[in-house]
């Protein structure tokens, strides 16, 4: 037997046999053992201003690691306020493990501080959730928490962690063990509906392939740039798995996505859902090959007429193989898209080099675009600021581009940026936020500050929540313009408070210098850009 050690160390020790080297936490008394444990065994505590903004750095930064982030909470509210967090991991499918402290165990139903049945709050939102029984159980179940929330489909996982379990001291025959002893074995798909889809793809005049997170989760860009080589298939991309092909590759489409769905004869969607971001299905190829890793999503909206259960990477590897190009290399199919991408620019050229003040949202895409280096991490946290700018800026490399996901949750940004620059990821690191999305987490420049994380925050400020208040002007007329007014708040006036670089813009001209000031400062910056609140008046409103 090893020697009598305290909970909250034993729940460290398992923390960093799964490789984790850093928990996301506000601080709270309930797990104030496991501090110790992380200090005790070198894993860093970040402290942030809400466990909301937490349980979103943690996400984010197991979404770069490829790995489970660790969210650490206290009981009560510690725990209820992560729940959004937990919900957007529960709809994207990305793993997150979440430690919620509890009341003792031995006062249970005794009205004790903070006490609440959190086990069935979490339960519909998570994978799995459970509430540890014994100290000696500690690093048994926090392996299981890793196990679940990395196994497909991945997830946010729960593991209630009683205060007196942590006080107490247990002794173990052997030290912590991690879940997986050895990276998990890929699953390519069944042969027949593989060779099923190649056949389909080899006989079609106008494919198309969209492909999703599940690109970036699988580590799949190799694979995907082979496929799609192979078979000259035009491709989409969305999520996460932006930037698995070089914005400059021959075969990647950015604009035609609309025309490419309705006028394709085989669509081949990888590693995404048919959510709303595909129309439910509902577009007019006649054909659907579907590729996911989780087999209930191949089914809903509309059945594939190839369905693949798969990991990306090796079903991908597989199709690349098998698929085989027509003579003319679908040339013809090729140029439409790419005229119909071109169109889109010159469509939309006005507004992207637009000198107008207060600026266009593209303007500002274009410029983000010309002055980030192609190692620069975006985070996209908003509205119209953000549907506008990911239109314009190309994004170089995979998991380069993070944004919520289908879940469409706001106030992500500071917590992303917190997850992704404590995970040492990128070069640099830029988070483009709208002025109402600021306002959710925004207290949280703090924490890129007390930890000297150079996260550069691009507030797109239109003194309002612009996606929801231009349609419902356009439905309802001026005077049913309600609750989507803010104030044209000085953001960048946080740095005077908690310092930091600050840059405040209200003409396109001034856009570039104050950029590159503000990358350039090596420290935590905020650029407030002042935006035109009617600039994307005939941008639909794509939620409903």
């Amino acid at each position: 037997m090893g020697e009598p050690l305290e909970g909250g160390r034993l729940a460290a020790q398992a923390i960093a046999a799964e490789g984790v080297d850093a928990v996301f936490t506000l601080s709270g008394g309930h797990v104030m053992p496991v501090y110790e444990g992380c200090r005790l065994e070198g894993i860093r505590v970040v402290d942030l201003r809400h466990e909301q903004s937490a349980a979103h750095a943690a996400e984010a930064w197991g979404r770069v690691r490829r790995a489970a982030g660790v969210a650490l909470v206290t009981a009560g509210p510690g725990v209820t306020g992560t729940v959004t967090a937990v919900a957007n991991c529960h709809v994207s499918q990305t793993p997150l493990v979440v430690l919620g402290g509890a009341r003792p165990l031995g006062l249970s139903e005794r009205g004790a501080l903070q006490e609440l049945d959190q086990l069935s709050l979490l339960e519909p939102i998570t994978k799995w959730a459970a509430v540890c029984p014994g100290t000696d159980r500690i690093p048994e179940y926090v392996a299981t928490a890793f196990r679940h929330a990395l196994a497909p489909p991945r997830g946010p996982v729960y593991l209630e962690l009683p205060a007196d379990l942590l006080f107490a001291t247990a002794a173990l025959e052997r030290p912590p063990a991690p879940a997986r002893a050895a990276p998990a074995p890929r699953a390519y798909g069944d042969p027949r509906e593989l060779a099923k889809a190649a056949e389909l793809i080899d006989r079609a005049e106008r494919p198309v392939v969209v492909a999703g997170s599940g690109i970036w989760w699988d580590d799949a860009a190799e694979q995907l740039a082979s496929f799609v080589e192979s078979g000259r298939l035009p491709t989409f991309l969305n999520g996460s798995g932006r930037g698995s092909l070089p914005p400059e590759h021959e075969l990647f489409v950015q604009h035609a996505r609309g025309a490419a769905l309705d006028e394709a004869d085989v669509v081949c969607v990888v590693g995404t859902p048919l959510d709303f971001r595909l129309r439910f299905g509902h577009f007019g190829a006649e054909k659907l090959v579907h590729v996911h890793g989780d087999p209930r999503e191949l089914g809903r909206n509309r059945v594939p007429d190839a369905a693949i259960v798969g990991d990306c990477a090796g079903v991908l590897g597989a199709l690349a193989d098998a698929v085989e190009a027509p003579p003319d290399g679908r040339r013809a199919w090729l140029e439409r898209l790419r005229a119909a991408d071109s169109a889109w620019w010159d469509e939309h050229r006005a507004e992207i080099e637009s000198d107008a003040a207060p600026i266009h949202h593209y303007r500002l895409g274009r410029e983000l675009d010309r002055v980030l280096d192609p190692g620069t991490v975006v985070v996209g946290d908003g509205g119209d600021v953000v549907a506008a700018v990911s239109r314009v800026l190309r994004v170089h490399r995979p998991g380069h581009w993070l944004d919520p996901g289908p879940f469409g949750c706001l106030g992500v940004g500071p917590g992303y940026a917190v997850g992704v620059g404590t995970a040492g990821f990128g070069s640099g690191l830029v988070c483009v936020m709208g002025d109402g999305a600021f306002g959710l987490n925004g207290l949280d420049f703090d924490t890129l500050v007390r930890f000297s994380i150079p996260a550069v925050l691009v507030v797109g400020n239109d003194a309002a929540w612009g996606e929801i208040r231009i349609p419902q002007v356009g439905r309802y007329g001026a005077e049913g313009e309600v609750a989507t007014r803010l104030a044209p708040s000085r953001y960048e006036r946080l740095c005077d408070v908690f310092g930091g670089h600050a840059e405040h813009v209200e003409r396109a001209d001034e856009l570039r210098p104050a950029l590159e000031r503000a990358l350039a400062a090596g420290e935590p910056a905020i650029v407030n850009v002042m935006l035109d609140p009617d600039a994307m008046a005939g941008h639909a409103y794509r939620g409903l």
